[in-house]
C-alpha cells in the first residue's frame, strides 16, 4: 500500500497508465472514441496552414507559396463577409436572450405540473421536432409560412384582419425573427431535459421545509429551484457565448435566399459559399480559424468571468 502510494506521488503519469492497463477492458471500449477525435477533429487540423498561403489544389500544402495574413486582411476588406459577421452577431444574440432562457422556462412550467399523464404528453411533443433534420423542417416551415395559402398568414388574415400576407422566409424585416422563433420551437423542449434533470435531483425535504413556512409555488421556485439551477445554467451560459459565432449553420442555409443575404448571411453560410461553391479555399480556411479563435477566447473569458462572480465554472 505504501510502495503504490509513493509510486502515484513521484509518477503521476505512470500511476494514471497503470489504471488503462488494468482495466483495459473499458480503455479498449474507449478506442473508438479516440479514433474518432484523432481522423476527425485533429488530423483535419492540418488544414489550417492553408489560411496562411495562397493555396492552389494542383500545388498542394507543400507547394504553394506562404502570403502571411494576407487571407485575413482581405477578407476583413470584404463587405460581404463584415456583413456576414453583423447578421451572425445579431442573430446569436437573439437566440441568446430568447432561445436561452426558453428552455429554463419550459422546465420550470412542466416541475409545476401535477397531472401525470399530461405533463408526459406535453414534453413527448416539445420534443418531436429536436428529432426532425433542418431539412425536413425548413419544408414544414416553407408550408406553414408561404405567403400563397400558408397557415400562419391565412390565420393572420381571417382572425387579425391582415390586408397582406407576409413572407416571412423571404422578407428582410422579419427573416431574423422568424429564424430565433422556429429555432427555440425545435429545440426548447430537448433543452428542458438537462434543467428537469437538475430539478429532480434537488432534495424534497427543503421545498417541504419551505411549505411549512408558508412559501408559495413563485417563493419556492425562487428561492429553492432557480438557485439549484444556477451552476448547469451557468455552465450552459458558458457554451452558448463560446459558440456565439455558430448562429445555426443547417438552419439558415436551409430557410434563407439570395433575397435576404442582408439580414440573413452568417459567417457559415458565407464560408460555405466562398470555400465550396467558389473553390476559394484559402479565404474560406482564414475565415474559419478566426472564427474559431473568437470562439476559444469567449469560453476562456466567459468561464473565468463567471468563476469570478459565482464559483461555478466549466474548469
Amino acid at each position: 500500500m505504501t510502495s503504490t502510494t509513493s509510486l502515484k506521488k513521484k509518477h503521476p503519469v505512470i500511476a494514471e497508465l497503470t489504471k488503462y492497463v488494468k482495466y483495459w477492458d473499458l480503455s479498449l471500449m474507449l478506442l473508438p472514441v479516440i479514433a474518432y477525435f484523432v481522423i476527425f477533429k485533429y488530423v483535419p487540423m492540418g488544414g489550417i496552414l492553408i489560411s496562411f498561403q495562397d493555396y492552389k489544389i494542383g500545388l498542394g500544402l507543400a507547394g504553394s507559396s506562404w502570403v502571411g495574413l494576407d487571407n485575413f486582411i482581405g477578407a476583413f476588406k470584404s463587405f460581404t463577409f463584415i456583413r456576414s459577421i453583423r447578421n451572425t452577431l445579431i442573430i446569436s444574440v437573439m437566440k441568446l436572450a430568447f432561445g436561452f432562457p426558453a428552455p429554463i422556462l419550459f422546465a420550470l412550467l412542466l416541475n409545476e405540473v401535477r397531472h401525470t399523464t399530461y405533463k408526459k404528453v406535453v414534453q413527448t411533443i416539445s420534443y418531436l421536432p429536436h428529432f426532425l433534420s433542418w431539412v425536413i423542417m425548413a419544408g414544414i416551415l416553407h408550408q406553414l409560412l408561404s405567403p400563397n395559402n400558408g397557415a400562419v398568414n391565412v390565420l393572420l388574415m381571417r382572425w387579425f384582419g391582415l390586408k397582406k400576407s407576409i413572407y416571412f422566409l423571404g422578407d428582410n424585416a422579419y427573416f431574423r425573427g422568424t429564424a430565433v422563433v422556429s429555432d427555440i420551437w425545435k429545440g426548447i423542449g430537448w433543452g428542458s431535459i438537462l434543467y428537469l434533470a437538475t430539478i429532480t435531483s434537488i432534495d424534497p425535504t427543503l421545498y417541504e421545509a419551505a411549505i411549512c413556512d408558508g412559501a408559495n409555488r413563485r417563493q419556492r421556485v425562487r428561492y429553492i429551484t432557480l438557485p439549484s439551477l444556477m451552476p448547469t445554467i451557468t455552465i450552459m451560459l458558458i457554451l452558448n457565448l463560446g459558440s456565439i459565432l455558430d448562429a445555426g449553420f443547417d438552419q439558415i442555409l436551409n430557410l434563407y435566399s439570395a433575397a435576404v443575404y442582408e439580414t440573413g448571411d452568417i459567417i457559415d453560410t458565407y464560408v460555405y459559399r466562398v470555400g465550396l461553391v467558389d473553390w476559394n479555399y484559402k479565404l474560406s480556411t482564414a475565415i474559419g480559424l478566426f472564427k474559431n479563435l473568437i470562439g476559444f477566447m469567449l469560453v476562456v473569458s466567459t468561464n473565468a468571468a463567471a468563476k469570478k462572480l459565482s464559483g461555478n465554472g466549466i474548469w
